[in-house]
């Protein structure tokens, strides 16, 4: 699965204006808000709730912020970049840059995981994550998370 499979330009955010986690989710869920005309309350609930249990932001000044919420009708996501850093709370206690927010139906655990374990393999080159941190366009940064897959795959 690539996450260019779920994810467009207009699903990515580059310069977030968001200082700790609180304000990334909201500015994360206007964007499928405004996109997708989502309800806010439910995706906003499923993110912080699957928060509650323990830090998405997984060190390395990477967060993937997930839940589960019958709001959307399959798998969605948004791509944020900051390069101030978001006070998140990870799990090394660094700031956040790099944000993969994902959200998918209950009865729909597949895509999630596939789409999960594709952003741990794409996160696992630390030129990539510098590149997607100055990236000035989400258009930019959307051709080149397309290119970066098309090369994952030619490898595999």
């Amino acid at each position: 699965m690539n996450i260019s499979d779920f994810i467009t330009a207009d699903f990515i955010k580059t310069g977030l204006e968001s200082e700790d986690k609180d304000e990334l989710f909201e500015e994360m869920i206007d964007i499928l808000v405004r996109n997708r005309g989502y309800e806010r309350e439910a995706v906003l609930k499923a993110i912080r709730e699957r928060e509650e249990k323990m830090s998405t932001g997984i060190g390395q000044n990477i967060a993937i912020p997930h839940g589960k919420t019958d709001a959307v009708d399959g798998l969605v996501g948004v791509i944020g970049t900051s390069r101030e850093g978001i006070d998140y709370e990870s799990l090394d206690d660094e700031a956040v840059h790099v944000v993969f927010m994902l959200l998918a139906p209950f009865d729909s655990a597949g895509p999630h995981i596939k789409a999960l374990q594709r952003i741990a393999v794409l996160m696992k080159d630390r030129g990539f994550y510098k590149r997607l941190i100055e990236c000035g366009s989400p258009q930019d940064l959307f051709q080149m998370l397309v290119n970066e897959e098309n090369r994952l795959d030619a490898a595999e």
